[in-house]
């Protein structure tokens, strides 16, 4: 019985030197990806380009924007972004950004029981591309009509 549970935690101590080596492996790879230019984010989620390292005080210097620098620690980096790839038939990325028409409204959140959810059908709100085309004056006058309806 002794044998058995020495053996057992021989095998997680084991597994727990190799799962840290693995780790400290990837952390390693990742770094030697640094240096000016390549795009990393943060462990707390910021994006940027990497102006300087300072191998010295373990800072690297990021631009988040334009004219906008952050220092954070080089652990604080956590993952390279990769650029995404861009399929043969897709449009450029230029396209796929600007829409051909743009609605004036937020996304637009509608259930069984309409709009958000107010309680009125559906069909009285409208369809989407009535709405999306409404002026924010139009949709103001709307709501307040639907508020006191509800009344």
């Amino acid at each position: 019985m002794t044998i058995l549970l020495l053996a057992v935690f021989a095998f997680f101590i084991f597994s727990m030197f190799r799962r840290n080596k693995k780790a400290q492996q990837q952390q390693a790879e990742m770094q030697s990806k640094f240096g000016p230019g390549v795009e990393v984010m943060t462990s707390f989620g910021l994006y940027g380009r990497i102006v300087e390292i300072d191998d010295a005080e373990n800072k690297i210097v990021l631009e988040l924007s334009p004219g906008n620098n952050a220092t954070v620690h080089r652990q604080a980096v956590t993952k390279v972004v990769e650029p995404a790839a861009v399929e043969p038939g897709a449009p450029a990325a230029e396209d796929a950004a600007a829409p051909a028409e743009a609605p004036e409204a937020g996304p637009s959140v509608s259930g069984p029981s309409g709009p958000l959810g107010l309680g009125k059908p559906a069909a009285d709100a409208g369809t989407p591309q009535e709405q999306a085309s409404e002026t924010p004056e139009e949709t103001l006058k709307r709501l307040d009509g639907e508020d006191k309806n509800q009344k």
